[in-house]
């Protein structure tokens, strides 16, 4: 049993990315119900909608602990999902915070006996957010699809820097989609690992199906970066619209410009509704591993089998 374990209550130390809009509670169910730890995504969702995911994960997870996400920037209202969450304490095992400061929220949601994760992109934000109390961070690369820091770092470089600079458990993120990749973090010394494109291409997932073929034809050559321009790294899954998002960016760089592109609602409509059209994806650098579309309970024995086997490689490999 290692430190993640202990602290978020799993059999096996794989956490859920918390997926705007699809991150849903059926999903986190079936994650913490196969031994790892789910997430609901509190992004896209009202706080009626947020409780209602709750209900479902609880129903699912039969018993098990699952968490909740949130993207603090994304919450005009934070205040109203910070304090619903504190509410809603003694259902949930752990809440995760990205997007944004952390600090405010971390000694709030420990004194309610949540377990407190931090998404981190660089070595100082890890230092600055274990001061500060969270007790586990979570280091992503800009491998990950969605928002990533603006530092971009790759999964490679940071997951030793940060296990050097912090004490407290490390879980990393960005790119992994596979037990090799699971290993691989171990081996950079993490404590566990978060996955969050490759659990939207499962048959609980409520993303449209258009976006899980899009994921299983997908390479890993075929998402970009957007909101560079406005201060942002926004990984997705390139597309006509995703192009015409980049050429605004170049010749019309601006919010005023921007907006009716690069808002939520945008991937929501495409997410959700399957309009992928008129709106985008995201997607890590990992979709290049994504075959086929099943159960969260066969995508989690294959993926610890695959951890165990690549484990016997790097244990007989020359070094």
């Amino acid at each position: 049993m290692n430190r993640i374990h202990e602290l978020l209550g799993c059999e096996y130390p794989i956490v859920e990315g918390g997926l705007a809009y699809v991150g849903n509670g059926r999903l986190a169910g079936a994650v913490s119900a196969a031994g790892g730890f789910g997430q609901i995504g509190s992004a896209g969702r009202t706080m009626e909608q947020l409780i209602e995911e709750i209900d479902e994960a609880e129903r699912v997870a039969n018993g098990k602990p699952f968490g909740v996400n949130i993207p603090i920037s994304e919450h005009s209202d934070k205040e109203a999902y910070v304090n619903a969450i504190l509410g809603l304490a003694h259902r949930i095992k752990a809440v995760s915070l990205s997007a944004g400061n952390p600090r405010p929220f971390i000694e709030r949601f420990k004194a309610a006996g949540l377990v407190v994760m931090t998404v981190v992109a660089s070595p100082d934000q890890a230092k600055k957010v274990a001061a500060a109390g969270t007790d586990i961070i979570i280091a992503e690369g800009y491998e990950a699809g969605g928002h990533n820091g603006l530092q971009e770092l790759t999964t490679m470089a940071l997951i030793p820097q940060v296990v050097k600079a912090v004490s407290i458990p490390v879980i990393a993120a960005g790119g992994i989609a596979n037990g090799a990749g699971i290993a691989a973090a171990f081996a950079l010394g993490a404590d566990g690992v978060q996955i969050g494109t490759r659990f939207v291409a499962t048959k609980e997932c409520q993303a449209h199906d258009h976006y899980k073929a899009e994921l299983v034809n997908g390479k890993g050559e075929d998402t970009r970066v957007i909101e560079r321009s406005l201060g942002r790294v926004t990984r997705v899954l390139n597309s006509p619209f995703v192009e015409k998002i980049l050429i605004l960016e170049r010749d019309c760089p601006g919010w005023d410009a921007l907006a009716p592109y690069v808002r939520g609602e945008n991937n929501r409509r495409a997410a959700i509704d399957g309009n992928v059209e008129d709106g985008w994806l995201n997607c890590g650098q990992g979709v290049g591993l994504i075959d086929d579309i099943i159960s969260v309970e066969e995508l989690m024995a294959r993926l610890i089998n695959e951890a165990r086997d690549a484990g016997k490689r790097l244990s007989a490999a020359w070094i």
